[in-house]
């Protein structure tokens, strides 16, 4: 089944407004989530709307937080989300950022006692439409294992960079620390597919291809899989994420994070609040000329685009060029769902009394 953008906009919105959301927050938490399937994250779109709700219904998100600052100076800001959805604290926090560095040249915002804020992409990309570089972390659910160990204490732990380009798309950066997205398992999971090597462990360290490891009691390895293949640097990425949204925002961290995924339980005796996650802007006419800067990242991108491929076929890709290329062409052509997302939000539907197949 293929939907609009819109389309699927308009039910999630209705969702979240059926769950208790106001209609603004509704509507701009269903902008944040569709976003990731314009983009081709289809991971991280509708299919997690059914996690949001569980969240409500058991009392782990607060659709009418009230978001409050709990620390400030010219340049930086500490956001308490008040258990609210990660997708409308982190949006808020860049937009704080931005008025900084509007002010001062940068503009740092960490956010804690929140909860997951979907593709880190969406609000970094905030900051470029400022002429500013945005930054976006956030810690997650603990699936992923450090190297050397077996037990999970990290999550796949997000990191993005935007910088602005005008002529061409935006560059976006936007990678889990870990070998893979806990999504792309979901993924291979409705589909039956096996994964690739390198990307889980069985509960007792062994590799496996099995999709539903995780909920067997297993853990994902970081970016580089191996200590031969560089899984320090992976665990080292995540780690630090994990210290910018969680230690340095006063929120959970490291197996303490409370999980969205339903096959794990929150831990006993939390050193902090929620799921934490660290934004930044930064004006690129607080280090040089925009003039000056526009060209030189311009020069940038079209001595990669022009760099000579391995196969003839294949040229040369910058950082988000595949998902501004799915972004236009969903916007075109509508989105494709699998049928498993499909029966997920039909069944979503159902239950409030909104119809997602007309």
């Amino acid at each position: 089944m293929t939907k609009t953008y819109e389309e699927l906009v308009q039910f999630s919105q209705k969702i979240f407004e059926a769950v208790g959301f106001s209609a603004a927050d509704a509507s701009a938490a269903a902008l944040a989530l569709v976003a990731a399937d314009l983009r081709g994250i289809d991971s991280h779109g509708v299919a997690r709307l059914s996690g949001y709700v569980r969240l409500c219904k058991v009392g782990r998100l607060n659709a009418q937080a009230q978001p409050k600052i709990i620390a400030e100076t010219p340049s930086t800001a500490t956001l308490d989300a008040d258990m609210g959805a990660g997708l409308l604290a982190a949006t808020q926090a860049m937009q704080i950022a931005i008025q900084k560095a509007k002010n001062v040249g940068v503009g740092f915002v960490a956010v804690c006692n929140s909860n997951h804020f979907g593709i880190a992409a969406y609000h970094a990309m905030q900051a470029a439409q400022e002429d500013m570089i945005g930054i976006a972390f956030t810690n997650a659910s603990p699936l992923v294992a450090p190297t050397g160990s077996h037990e999970k204490l990290l999550g796949t732990n997000p990191m993005c960079y935007v910088f602005p380009c005008r002529k061409y798309p935006d560059l976006v950066f936007d990678m889990a620390t870990s070998a893979a997205a806990n999504g792309k398992l979901q993924i291979a999971e409705r589909l039956q597919k096996p994964l690739p090597q390198g990307w889980a462990i069985t509960k007792d360290g062994a590799p496996t291809t099995d999709a539903g490891v995780l909920k067997k009691g297993g853990a994902l390895l970081p970016l580089g899989s191996t200590t031969d293949l560089g899984s320090h640097k992976g665990y080292g990425l995540a780690a630090v994420v994990d210290l910018f949204s969680g230690v340095l925002s006063g929120a959970n961290f490291a197996g303490w994070v409370p999980p969205f995924v339903p096959f794990l339980g929150v831990q006993p005796h939390l050193p902090g609040k929620g799921i934490g996650h660290f934004l930044g802007a930064m004006r690129v006419d607080a280090f040089r000329s925009k003039h000056s800067y526009y060209e030189a990242i311009n020069l940038w991108i079209e001595r990669f685009k022009s760099a000579v491929p391995s196969d003839p076929s294949q040229p040369v890709l910058v950082h988000g060029e595949i998902e501004h290329n799915h972004e236009q062409h969903r916007k075109a052509n509508g989105i494709h769902l699998e049928q498993a997302v499909i029966d997920d939000l039909v069944a979503l539907g159902t239950e409030y009394n909104i119809d997602f197949l007309g």
